[in-house]
This record gives structure tokens, C-alpha cells and sequence, in this order.
């Protein structure tokens, strides 16, 4: 098989993604998903998609394009305030990634997605409402290692690449929980309001390299500073892929 063709199991598992985002994406009418062809794609509509990256099981690679997003805009904030159109659509992408089992959904952004609808390796599906078409979705799977002109690396490369850079500082973070509440109790946030988040006391906080997961650890305090104590580490070189 050529290794740029999606497999059967990365196509089922986009198909899967692209109708559970549908089921969940806050426009006026209901979208069905249906496979397309990158070409159906409007000149210059991926240059403004809205795309995320799930790191995971099976990892993947997403762009939203929708002819609503500007209505979609208008109904978050101003740009820089509290709640973005990545923002709004957030929970239309975690619905999306269950697909793809447990893992990490990255943050989304606004960007150019030309590259990764043009990619042999996604799957594109066109989404529709009773008018017409109303947007696509792009979803490259990478069931295992990172992509690279074509072909997928092995450990041993994906370890070398990686010795290139050892001197670069990225940002390393520890998340005790989350939540999801709507975004009225958001805005009638007060001090000394307490929100409870979805993890017991006690239970291992996430290590988390540039948004991705790499291991487990405990909350302790040195010296009055908060630390963690790693008690787990992660499969390093499936997590960065």
C-alpha cells in the first residue's frame, strides 16, 4: 500500500470525527458530513480555516472551514476578550477526537490550512445543510509515528530529530483538572466563587509539554513554591509525535 493512501481504519476513524463534530457545531441548521474531494474546496477558503491537533492513541491533524464563521465571530467576543471562535468551537472538536480515544486536544487557532486539505493523507468531507454546502473538515490520522514528505518516521529518526534540538525551552505546564460550565456562569464569575473541577483529591496531575501530555505527577510544595513530583512518565517519543 502506498504509505501517502489512508488506511481503511484511519478513513473510518475521520468519518467517525467529521459526523460527531457535525452533531455538535452551533450553527442554525443541522450538517451532515460526506466525503469529498480537496478540489470542492473554494480557492482560499482554508487560509482562514480553524484548526486544532489531537495527540493521542491515534494521533490527528483537524481544519474546520465554514461559510457561517463570521456569524460564528460575531457571536464570541472581540478578539483578545474572554471567548474566541476557537473557543466557541472547542467542544465541537473534543466531540470530534473521541474518535480517536483517549489523548489531548491542542488549543485551535485561526490559520492556513491550504497545506493539510492538499495533504494525500487527509480525509475531506464536505459538510451540508438542506441549501447546500456550508463548509468542509479536514482530518489526517497518524495512527503512529509523525509524518514526514510522505512517509512516517520510525523511533529511531523521531529520536535523532528530536537530539537537534535539546537546548530549546519549551513551555512546560501541570493541569490538576478541568470543567465545562456555560459561558453565562463565566461571566458571573465573583471572588471567592469555588468551581469544582472533574478530578477526585488525591489523583495525579497531567504533565503537559507544549499543550501535549508526557506524564503524571503529584502536587507538592518546596520551599512555598508549588512543584510536582513525577510519578509517571509517558511514552515520550509517542507523545511528542
Amino acid at each position: 500500500m502506498n504509505p501517502s493512501t489512508p488506511t481503511t481504519s484511519s478513513i473510518a476513524e475521520a468519518a467517525s470525527a467529521a459526523q460527531s463534530l457535525t452533531r455538535m457545531l452551533p450553527t442554525a441548521t443541522l450538517l451532515t458530513a460526506s466525503p469529498a474531494d480537496a478540489s470542492s474546496v473554494p480557492g482560499g477558503a482554508a487560509e482562514t480555516a480553524v484548526v486544532t491537533s489531537f495527540v493521542g492513541a491515534s494521533s490527528a491533524d483537524l481544519a474546520l472551514v465554514l461559510f457561517e464563521a463570521d456569524a460564528l465571530a460575531a457571536a464570541a467576543s472581540p478578539e483578545g476578550a474572554a471567548v474566541s471562535i476557537a473557543d466557541v468551537l472547542r467542544p465541537s472538536f473534543e466531540a470530534a477526537t473521541q474518535a480517536f480515544g483517549a489523548g489531548v486536544l491542542g488549543t485551535a487557532r485561526i490559520d492556513d490550512a491550504t497545506a493539510l486539505f492538499a495533504d494525500p493523507d487527509t480525509a475531506v468531507f464536505a459538510l451540508d445543510d438542506a441549501n447546500g454546502p456550508a463548509g468542509w473538515i479536514a482530518v489526517r490520522v497518524r495512527s503512529s509515528g509523525i509524518l514526514h514528505g510522505g512517509r512516517r518516521l520510525g523511533n529511531d529518526e523521531i529520536v535523532g530529530k528530536l537530539g537537534r534540538i535539546n537546548n530549546v525551552e519549551m513551555s512546560l505546564t501541570v493541569e490538576i483538572g478541568r470543567t465545562r460550565i456555560p459561558v453565562r456562569d463565566v461571566l458571573g464569575l465573583e471572588p471567592g466563587a469555588v468551581i469544582e473541577l472533574d478530578r477526585s483529591a488525591g489523583a495525579p496531575a497531567d504533565v503537559m509539554l507544549n499543550g501535549r501530555l508526557i506524564a503524571h505527577g503529584e502536587i507538592v510544595v518546596i520551599d512555598q513554591d508549588y512543584a510536582v513530583r513525577i510519578t509517571k512518565i509517558l511514552d515520550v517519543v509517542e507523545g511528542l509525535a
